[in-house]
């Protein structure tokens, strides 16, 4: 489901998603804590809207989940997956028309990097979300698995080979076929998050990293993960013709010229 392109949504109209856009970036929390961010039909139309946007305006994306109370030992979460009450109800024609799978593929080609910041659960659909971020970052109270099998189901929204190549095979099938779940720990110890953080300063470390993104230059920026993700056969020729476009960019030259006078200090 995507939202209708005669009334485009629009963050102030969003009741799934908390939005904050900055210069250089856009902040959106997942915002369903009555069903632990179950990921339904409305959310994906949001994300859809979130998605336009950021192609339009290329920025950083940073998804969080919604926190856990201050001082209670009740972690947060980010997403325990999708609404299992709507996905009871779909049928065959709803797995092709690839709901999920397309919005989460959409999210991953995005023109700048994508931030997703771990705590509580994460699971199924809402693994298979921060697989098609760039970067994560992750709690000791992470949750991180895919219990589609256990469901009478499987991980079609990118699990089945994102997984893969994110923690290598032999983990991914314990994951996938096993119903392994990975705790913050194991989930750092197998690369599936880069940094395991305090939950009080998980969003300010997502945000540190969005500085250091920030800090690049952001056509050099798209352009290396345009290259990043293209198909083994599309190099070297693709890496070729972007760093063309880039040699003659104004940005090359100042910050080139910058580099060169900072040397001669």
């Amino acid at each position: 489901m995507t939202h209708d392109a005669g009334h485009p949504l629009r963050p102030a109209s969003f009741t799934t998603l908390l939005v904050t856009s900055a210069a250089d970036r856009v902040a959106v929390r997942l915002n369903r804590p009555e069903v632990r961010n179950a990921i339904d039909a409305r959310m994906v139309a949001e994300l859809h809207a979130v998605c336009e946007m950021l192609e339009a305006e290329p920025k950083v994306l940073i998804l969080s989940g919604t926190p856990g109370n201050e001082g209670a030992e009740t972690v947060g979460v980010f997403a325990s997956g999708a609404d299992i009450a709507e996905l009871m109800q779909r049928r065959r024609q709803d797995a092709l028309a690839g709901i999920n799978s397309g919005l989460f593929e959409r999210i991953a080609r995005l023109p700048m990097p994508v931030i997703a910041a771990l705590d509580g659960y994460a699971l199924g659909g809402g693994a298979e979300l921060a697989y098609a971020a760039d970067f994560r970052i992750g709690t000791r109270a992470l949750r991180v698995g895919q219990p589609e099998t256990s469901l009478g189901i499987m991980a079609a929204a990118g699990a089945s080979w994102r997984l893969k190549e994110l923690v290598g095979e032999p983990v991914a099938k314990e994951m996938l076929l096993a119903g392994q779940v990975l705790t913050g720990e194991g989930a750092l110890a197998v690369g599936l998050i880069t940094e395991l953080v305090e939950p009080s300063g998980l969003l300010a470390a997502a945000h540190a990293l969005a500085d250091r993104i920030c800090a690049q230059d952001p056509l050099a920026v798209q352009a290396t993960k345009r290259v990043f993700h293209a198909p083994r056969d599309a190099h070297p020729g693709l890496d070729n013709r972007e760093q063309a476009e880039l040699f003659e960019s104004p940005a090359k030259f100042e910050r080139m010229q910058a580099f060169l006078d900072r040397r001669k200090r």
